[in-house]
């Protein structure tokens, strides 16, 4: 790994480290925003977002797109081509980025850490969304009431829940109502009965990520939650919200 001297984001190649760098230098600035690029090529991709030109049109269904690979990549939605696939589980995307992202999975890299508790992360998306556990920050309003979310998902399940606003989803197989399509993904994959997810200290195997993460911690005994009533250590986040709403009781 390649890691960058000024915020030590790291990279797989020096190529991409080199790219990286000319953000900081401001080397590929763009004059409307001040917005800086690793290189000539994604500067003007950026400056059709200020012009609005969008000359790539979907024959499907006629959305458009400012580059040509925008489309590309548009288009696998259509036809279902997944072209990249891993060779530890065989998942396969539809873009080398997804891919790339997926990785990390498996190797358990993650280049992004809290600047507030130095809790680590596989995505930049990832660690804005923990970020505003310590700003609380809640971006998102329900136009409908005065509530505030921290993350889109949570708005777009209580307007679902609360105002009756949007799609429900419906699994074909149980008929199991849910309110986002990674969900109703996450829940047809259980009834595939396909566990790519190996445990490497002992053969269980799960359905995805998150419950090989929290699995693994019946390995480690490593207790990084703590009930702020009576200092009593846990495991999983889960079972201190559950104790703490016992322990609560009690006072």
């Amino acid at each position: 790994m390649y890691s960058c001297t000024q915020c030590e984001k790291r990279f797989s190649s020096q190529g991409s480290l080199y790219r990286h760098v000319n953000i900081h230098a401001g080397k590929h600035k763009c004059t409307e925003c001040g917005r800086c690029f690793g290189n000539n090529s994604e500067l003007a991709r950026h400056r059709q977002s200020h012009s609005g030109e969008k000359p790539f049109e979907c024959t499907v269904c006629s959305k458009r797109f400012r580059t040509s690979g925008d489309l590309v990549i548009h288009s696998r939605i259509h036809s279902g081509e997944k072209p990249y696939k891993c060779h530890v589980c065989e998942k396969a995307f539809s873009h080398s980025s997804n891919l790339y992202t997926h990785m990390r999975v498996h190797t358990g890299d993650k280049p992004y850490d809290c600047p507030f508790c130095g809790k680590l992360f596989k995505t930049s998306s990832d660690l804005k969304c923990h970020v505003r556990i310590h700003t609380g920050a809640k971006p998102y309003s329900c136009r409908h009431c005065s509530q505030h979310f921290t993350q889109p998902i949570q708005l777009k399940t209580h307007l679902l829940k609360s105002h009756n606003e949007g799609t429900w989803l419906t699994c074909n197989i149980c008929k199991k109502i849910l309110t986002t399509s990674t969900e109703l993904k996450k829940h047809l994959v259980r009834h595939e009965g396909v566990k790519p997810f190996v445990c490497s200290q002992c053969p269980k195997c799960f359905c995805t990520a998150c419950e090989l993460r929290c699995h693994q911690l019946v390995h480690s005994d490593y207790k990084q939650f703590c009930c702020g009533l009576c200092g009593k250590d846990f495991k999983c986040k889960g079972y201190v919200v559950q104790h703490y709403k016992k322990c609560s009781t009690k006072l």
